[in-house]
């Protein structure tokens, strides 16, 4: 019996990532719909700003949402894909009801902070599991949130 699985890597720690990519979708899939919310919600005298910008954050997610699905796929495991497993498993809460802006970007702030430090630990688990994809795509998006963290803090003053 075979320990790699089609693309080279050891089937077991494969296993380990496809929990960790799962536990990440989970949370990717709440920070969409906070920031989708956040769109649809916004009031105030920064309401044009806060709508694109808001929607620029989500279209982003969606899109790495898709990846990550993806990603688990490449290396043999079923992503997560009912919104009750969502909830279940994401480390990023439900934010209901939020029309100010301020406390929008801070709840978006809060999440892309939880998200970095998931994606850490995922590329760390890729290293050891020699799983140059996964990694790539962590280290790809840690960069681009890192710089998106620091523009929420700005915004924030």
């Amino acid at each position: 019996m075979s320990v790699t699985n089609s693309i080279g890597l050891n089937i077991e720690q494969s296993q380990e990532l496809v929990k960790s990519l799962n536990k990440l979708l989970s949370s990717y899939q709440i920070q969409y719909m906070n920031s989708r919310a956040f769109h649809w919600n916004i009031r105030g005298t920064k309401f044009f700003e806060l709508h694109v910008k808001f929607e620029e954050i989500y279209n982003d997610l969606l899109l790495k949402v898709d990846e990550i699905a993806e990603r688990i796929l490449t290396i043999e495991g079923t992503p997560l894909h009912a919104f009750s497993d969502y909830i279940a498993n994401s480390i990023i809460n439900e934010a209901k009801n939020i029309t100010d802006g301020n406390q929008a970007v801070n709840n978006l702030l809060s999440g892309f902070t939880t998200l970095i430090v998931e994606q850490r630990k995922i590329l760390s688990q890729a290293g050891e599991a020699q799983d140059e994809g996964t990694a790539s795509l962590m280290g790809d998006y840690i960069k681009e949130q890192e710089k998106l963290v620091w523009m929420l803090k700005a915004y924030l003053g």
